[in-house]
């Protein structure tokens, strides 16, 4: 029995040797490729998904969800509930509790003034903020001492979840953005190409729309990790380049976005080098519909609210447009079975999608054609309609992508069957996401009649998401072109919705709530859904610890990637 045991004792020393032998940075060099290149670390000052999930290798929230959509503590101790305490009874505060010991990548102790200050931060006036949404109904944040963090709300909060949680509204350093407030917030390069973190990795170069090189952080709050001393986060190229350097050639260990037809993500998978991982959330392809003119010769006040569309306004010219799509068939040729047509902008969870708008699943020309001939819009010689010496002519652009100008081909087709005439116009994708509000290409700037993305947002509740049509959320010079209301729409009904839902508790209410926005949009069709979209990436087989998560950053646990 001795001897057994000794054994055995000495199997399980053999079993457990490499956990206790694992250090950070053993496993080498790990390579990433996104090929809509990140254009800047700061999350707050892009609403671009490449940019927020590069960033989320630096800077952390306070809580995050995981693959399964369930909130999970991050940098904080717990998630604050009503019943451990931590929100107040009549849900007008919740109480976060930092890890204690947790460091900045530069060695000095994150406290709770940096939480304060990164609201301070997304809220300050005179800035823009992509990511206000998160902060509706702050009034204040105080902080009783280091590790306490008590953000007070000016109503009921019965989802207190937007500020601190998911990267969209991570933690930034207080001593490094303190001269970056308001209107000073892009002029700060260093700390928005570079910033100061808590997650697995800091920067050791930044290009932007090229390449990020990074190395572990020295300051990490588990010693074992990451597994990877270096990694390097290449942008640029396309989507096919990208699955071809992780599935085919093994060059790159992960790569994202992976938006290519079924027929050709399946026979580079058959080369054995990686494996496709994929899964549903929340995120929709569609075509924003522009409110206002983006005509060139309306100078500093083009895509504004000073100057409403020529013919967009008219809601009988969207329904058409709407009409005349065949979401199937670009569902079919665009991601097979890692895509659904959809009539909503708001389409999981489940509880929270709407089939009031199911008639756009057929396609219906000639209902089109009898739209716009019933609403005055005749077709002149040249096939395209007109109405009071206007014509139905639209720039309808989006992001350089195989798949997305085969949807614009199309689409271009059928409107022009109803009388439309459609140019088209592909901006390379690090531009079009980057959020720079010097350039005149990028998606909130939306100097086009109608645009072509896909979005969607973290977590499982949508309250946020919604918010993001509210009336303040239009994209404008006095904001720095910051905000996610592309379209420019503007109802007082809906932001009322807005406010209601942020006050209401009860998860049917809410999802009644949720699903008449998502009605109101559709049928006002300032946004014209076509196909929700799966997530598709590819890693390496050599590369372990992926989870893919729907929920959040895709690179969210990165720290705990390694090399098998």
């Amino acid at each position: 029995m001795k001897l057994k045991s000794a054994l055995m004792g000495a199997a399980a020393a053999f079993a457990m040797a490499p956990m206790a032998m694992a250090e950070r940075g053993a496993d080498g060099h790990v390579n990433i490729i996104y090929w809509q290149a990140p254009s800047i670390m700061n999350p707050y000052l892009s609403g671009g998904t490449k940019d927020l999930e590069a960033s989320s290798l630096v800077i952390e929230p306070l809580a995050r969800y995981n693959e399964t959509g369930a909130m999970v503590p991050w940098l904080a101790e717990s998630v604050p509930t009503v019943e451990n305490g931590g929100v107040s009874e009549d849900l007008t505060t919740i109480t976060w509790k930092l890890k204690p010991g947790l460091l900045w990548s530069d060695g000095t102790p994150l406290t709770s003034e940096d939480v304060k200050f990164s609201w301070e931060y997304c809220t300050a006036e005179g800035g823009g903020c992509a990511q206000s949404e998160k902060y509706n109904d702050v009034v204040s944040v105080e902080t009783p001492d280091e590790l306490t963090a008590v953000v007070t709300f000016g109503l009921a909060k019965p989802f207190p979840y937007g500020p601190f949680v998911g990267a969209q509204a991570p933690i930034i350093q207080k001593a490094q953005f303190a001269e970056c407030l308001g209107p000073k917030a892009p002029e700060c390069t260093e700390a928005n190409f570079n910033p100061i973190g808590t997650g697995p990795f800091t920067v050791t170069e930044f290009r932007p729309n090229d390449v990020v090189s990074l190395e572990a952080n020295p300051n990490y709050r588990d010693p074992a990790k990451p597994a990877f001393a270096t990694a390097t986060l290449k942008g640029g190229g396309d989507a096919t380049a990208a699955g071809r350097s992780v599935l085919e050639t093994g060059e790159f260990d992960y790569a994202w976005n992976l938006q290519l037809a079924p027929d050709v993500l399946a026979s580079m998978e058959a080369k054995g080098k990686g494996k496709i991982v994929s899964g549903f959330g929340t995120l929709v392809e569609r075509i924003m519909v522009n409110q206002t003119d983006p005509s060139a010769e309306l100078g500093d006040e083009r895509g504004t609210k000073a100057h409403p569309h020529p013919f967009l306004t008219d809601i009988n010219v969207r329904k058409a447009l709407s009409m005349a799509i065949d979401r199937e068939l670009l569902t079919e040729i665009g991601y097979g079975a890692a895509g659904r047509p959809t009539c909503n902008v708001l389409p999981a969870p489940e509880i929270y999608a709407s089939t009031a708008n199911d008639a756009c699943l057929v396609q219906d020309i000639a209902g089109a054609n009898d739209v716009l001939e019933a609403a005055g819009w005749v077709k002149g010689s040249d096939g395209i309609r007109a109405k009071d010496g206007v014509r139905l002519s639209m720039l309808y652009q989006t992001s350089t992508n195989a798949v997305r100008q085969d949807f614009q081909a199309l689409i271009k087709q059928w409107w022009s069957e109803i009388g439309v005439e459609t140019e088209l116009r592909n901006i390379d994708a690090s531009v079009f996401f980057g959020g720079d509000p010097g350039s005149p290409d990028t998606f909130q700037k939306f100097f086009a009649d109608v645009e072509m993305y896909a979005n969607n947002f973290d977590g499982t509740d949508p309250e946020s998401y919604m918010a993001n049509w509210e009336c303040k959320q239009a994209p404008s010079p006095e904001n720095q072109w910051q905000g996610n209301n592309m379209p420019r729409f503007c109802s007082e009904e809906y932001d009322a919705l807005v406010a209601k839902m942020a006050v209401t508790g009860d998860i049917n209410d809410r999802a009644e709530m949720a699903k008449a926005m998502n009605d109101m949009l559709m049928q006002e069709y300032v946004i014209i859904p076509l196909v929700d979209r799966g997530r598709v990436s590819a890693h390496s087989n050599t590369l372990g610890g992926v989870i893919l998560n729907t929920w959040d950053s895709e690179l969210w646990n990165a720290a705990d990637w390694h090399r098998e």
